[in-house]
């Protein structure tokens, strides 16, 4: 069925698999349904592949071709788990941080090398932020333009030892990267070459 007709729903906890407008199938679990929208909600197995989590689905039946039952459950589903609402509150805020952050470097006119060395230190060590163009990190080690291992400056030791280690890595990371599409754009033009 491509959408529930009059009176037609979908009961929390049945098992259900349905094929996209762009013939793409899923299964999983219904968590929510709302009739009047034609949103179905659906908690599927990881794509990710770990075991523990899973992946939720919103889907408007309006571009779904098929839905199939596959397990219809008829008793009433178990209450809702709750939610940690100061945990949520605590990442809304440090995304929010995370975001301001970027846009402040952006407004600053740090170069998008330096952008992306700070997301790159931010995501082992969530003490660094901006100050104008350096980079701090632990209130110890300033990073300054062009951001290479050279500008870290601070307190000799463990701090900036790290610091430094994660500047190289990012950069053999970088230049790692570009050598590969370096060669697979040259593969390809000599691919090109060859059936010309």
């Amino acid at each position: 069925m491509a959408a529930p007709g009059p009176g037609e729903y979908f009961s929390v906890g049945s098992h259900v698999s349905c094929i996209t407008c762009l013939g793409q199938r899923l299964q999983g679990e219904v968590v929510a349904f709302d009739y009047q929208s034609k949103m179905l909600t659906l908690k599927c197995a990881s794509s990710s592949g770990k075991p523990n989590l899973n992946d939720v689905i919103l889907i408007n039946l309006a571009y779904v071709s098929d839905v199939d039952i596959i397990n219809d459950r008829t008793e009433t589903p178990p209450p809702l788990a709750s939610l940690n609402v100061s945990k949520l509150a605590n990442r809304a805020r440090t995304e929010k941080e995370d975001k301001l952050s970027q846009a402040y470097a952006i407004s600053a006119g740090v170069s998008v090398e330096g952008q992306q060395l700070f997301q790159t230190i931010h995501k082992t060590i969530k003490d660094c932020k901006w100050q104008e163009k350096n980079i701090i990190v632990m209130d110890d080690v300033v990073i300054s333009p062009p951001y290479q291992v050279d500008n870290c400056k601070g307190k000799e030791g463990s701090a900036l030892s790290h610091v430094r280690k994660i500047v190289e890595k990012h950069f053999r990371d970088l230049e790692s990267q570009k050598s590969m599409q370096r060669s697979q754009a040259q593969q390809t033009q000599k691919d090109s070459t060859l059936s010309s």
